[in-house]
């Protein structure tokens, strides 16, 4: 019992003190960074076209496909993927939209926020699917040079998320406008009850606070899919060759890691790519909803 002790605990030892030993060896030809490069495919005039603009065709692809085929497939007794959607509808119509707007208003934008979640949900569901996009390492098959799998999300982009972040931003403060006029919109700013010399200090608080929302709703998406995406990829064996390790020791630290990438990957799919998407479309409904609302 007690050799088996020690040599449980040497293990561990060799383990966590691996990294730090291994710093004056690491493998300087890896750069795991390199996954998040936008290098150019191919140009059509002054469109460049790389592998963010690939899986963004292919969320808009998908999205357009289920509204389409769900509503021309309906039936009275559902099936399967009908009962999906309709769950999938429920949500976004009367959980997003509607808990967070009048109902007039939300049959108006219901289709922009449930477009919104769509699009998002696919984009971050497809980056963790592995797809031949790797075009700084190819494989020759049959003379053909094919990129190698990789993963990759248009949403781990931060133009992505800004796009659709200003997109929201716009929409709100439009209609805004629309329900109680440009000067009135900018009282309901202030809170009522706020009187005299606070009204200033108040309302220029207000104001950057709405392009702190431009930075909150943007990088909040950005940086859990990004983080997801490294996770995945430092554990699912990233961290063994950057380390440069012993092949023994490489065995151990690739059992254990390659454990920790399959539990973070069942997380990230399970619930991270779903929750971002419901979260960034309920702050939508919420921004939206507050921009007429009667009080602040």
């Amino acid at each position: 019992m007690r050799r088996r002790a020690f040599t449980a605990l040497m293990t561990l030892v060799l383990l966590f003190a691996a990294p730090a030993a291994a710093m004056a060896a690491i493998n300087e030809a890896y750069r795991p960074q390199d996954e998040f490069k936008l290098d150019p495919w191919f140009s059509i005039g002054p469109i460049e076209f790389n592998k963010a603009v690939f899986y963004i065709l292919i969320a808009t692809a998908l999205t357009c496909w289920t509204m389409i085929y769900t509503a021309r497939r309906m039936q009275e007794r559902p099936n399967r993927l009908q009962t999906v959607v309709e769950g999938a509808y429920t949500l976004m119509r009367d959980n997003i939209t509607r808990g967070n707007m009048p109902d007039r208003m939300a049959a108006k934008w219901f289709p922009f926020i449930a477009t919104i979640f769509l699009f998002i949900w696919f984009s971050n569901i497809i980056g963790y699917l592995p797809l031949p996009t790797n075009t700084e390492h190819k494989v020759n098959i049959f003379g053909a040079h094919i990129p190698t799998f990789a993963l990759y999300a248009a949403t781990a982009n931060l133009s992505v998320p800004l796009v659709l972040t200003l997109m929201v931003w716009i929409s709100y403060h439009v209609e805004g406008i629309r329900a109680k006029g440009f000067t009135g919109y900018l009282k309901s700013w202030i809170p009522s009850g706020v009187e005299g010399f606070a009204r200033g200090p108040i309302f220029v608080i207000e104001v950057i606070s709405h392009f702190v929302r431009l930075v909150s709703l943007s990088v909040r998406l950005f940086a859990n899919i990004l983080a997801g995406h490294l996770l995945i990829l430092f554990m699912g064996g990233g961290l063994v060759v950057l380390l440069n390790v012993a092949v023994g020791l490489a065995v151990v630290l690739g059992i254990v890691t390659g454990a920790l990438a399959v539990a973070f990957f069942i997380f990230e799919v399970g619930l991270v790519a779903t929750l971002q998407a419901f979260i960034f479309a309920t702050l939508t409904a919420i921004y939206l909803g507050g921009a007429v609302a009667a009080e602040h």
